[in-house]
Parts: structure tokens; sequence; C-alpha cells
């Protein structure tokens, strides 16, 4: 399984990167609102030298044309963009991905709630599929097991589509995603912050600290 960070802020991911852990990132319009105006393009670029050759999922408009025409001016901007496409109600964002895929543009089908609408994004050439999974939790349904079945149904007919885990709001959640096997899960910066915390191991290591130290003080000299 690949971590992705799910950010647009430059500072989040100069700094993740450093841990050498994550092999991508994807934005959204909610996750380009947090940063107070920055101008798209000049930040979506920013970003993909960045992170370069790691891949960036760029979102646009959810109207077809403007959808394809937004999608051909991103992939100008850098080799490592993947277009996000949104799974609509009309089969619209699955011929988008039609066509973007038989131009080589990478596309990744995003809010995606069951194994249905997974399914038609792997079928219409999707290079990632992008499960929701708090919001797959919040409709009544169990996400982990509609992971797991996409999973399945992706291994079985040896498809090339990766699926992503995203919609995460606690540590826990990615502890879940981890048992299903999914190719990518997708963390925001807040999160992973917290993931290498543990109380326990805190305590530990301040023991261990402590026994060096009068280690230390009674060790004998040469």
């Amino acid at each position: 399984m690949e971590i992705f960070l799910d950010t647009a802020n430059i500072d989040d991911i100069s700094e993740i990167l450093k841990w050498g852990i994550i092999k991508g990132v994807t934005t959204n319009q909610k996750i380009f609102l947090k940063e107070k105006g920055c101008n798209f393009e000049q930040q979506a670029k920013k970003i993909l030298k960045i992170v370069e050759p790691l891949p960036v999922s760029l979102e646009g408009p959810n109207n077809l044309d403007e959808l394809l025409d937004s999608a051909h001016e991103y992939n100008k901007w850098g080799k490592n963009v993947v277009i996000k496409v949104p799974m609509l109600p009309d089969g619209d964002g699955l011929k988008a991905v039609k066509i973007l895929s038989s131009e080589g543009i990478k596309t990744n089908v995003t809010a995606m709630m069951n194994l249905n609408q997974a399914f038609l994004a792997v079928m219409a050439g999707a290079t990632y599929a992008s499960l929701f999974f708090n919001r797959i939790r919040d409709s009544g349904d169990d996400p982990v097991q509609i992971t797991k079945q996409v999973k399945e149904a992706i291994d079985e007919g040896g498809y090339k589509t990766k699926i992503i885990v995203g919609s995460i709001r606690s540590p826990d959640d990615v502890a879940e995603i981890i048992t299903t096997n999914a190719h990518v899960v997708t963390i925001p910066y807040k999160i992973l912050k917290q993931m290498p915390y543990h109380k326990s191991t805190v305590s530990t290591l301040e023991e261990f600290d402590k026994a060096w130290e009068e280690f230390k003080q009674a060790e004998k000299h040469k």
C-alpha cells in the first residue's frame, strides 16, 4: 500500500517529503480553498514541481466540456498530472475518463461510494478509483467491506486501476484501511502528523533516556 498526502499546502508537502513515505499528492476544491485565495495554476505548478515525478491529482469543473478543457490545460503543467474526474450521475464522468485515457492522460475517478461505481470507473480505463471512506460510512454502508470488494474485483479481473481510499478523519481510519489491502490511502497532513505518536512509545523512550543517563553516571572510565 502506498501513502499519498491529501493537501495543497506547499509547506506541508515539503515537510512530509522529508519523511520519505509519500508516493503522491491528492487535491480538490475544498483543499485549495484552505490556501486562502492562492492562484490555482501557480500553486498547482509549484506542487507538481516539488513532488516530481510523483503523481498529483488536480480537479476541475464538473461539466463535461469544461472538465475536458481544464484537463487538457492541466496536463500541460507537468508530466505527473493526474486529472480528477467525478463520478457524475449521468455517466458524463465515464465519458471523460474514456476520452482522456485514449489520449494517454491519467485519471482519478473521485467521490465514489460503492462497488458499482468503482467497477464502472475501472471498465472506463481509470488510472485511479477513489473511494470516500467516511462518506461511505456516513451513508450507512461499511467502507471496509466495500473497499475489500473493489480490491477483489480488480485483482480477479487483472485490471490496472489502483484504488485510492480517502475521506480520512482519524488515524484509526487509516488502520482500518490498511486491513483492506487497498493500493493507496491518501491522508490529510493533520492526520498523518498524529500517526507517529503513541503514549506508550513516549513513556518507553522516557524510561530508556532515564536509564541511559543513570548508566552514563555509573559508567566506569578507563
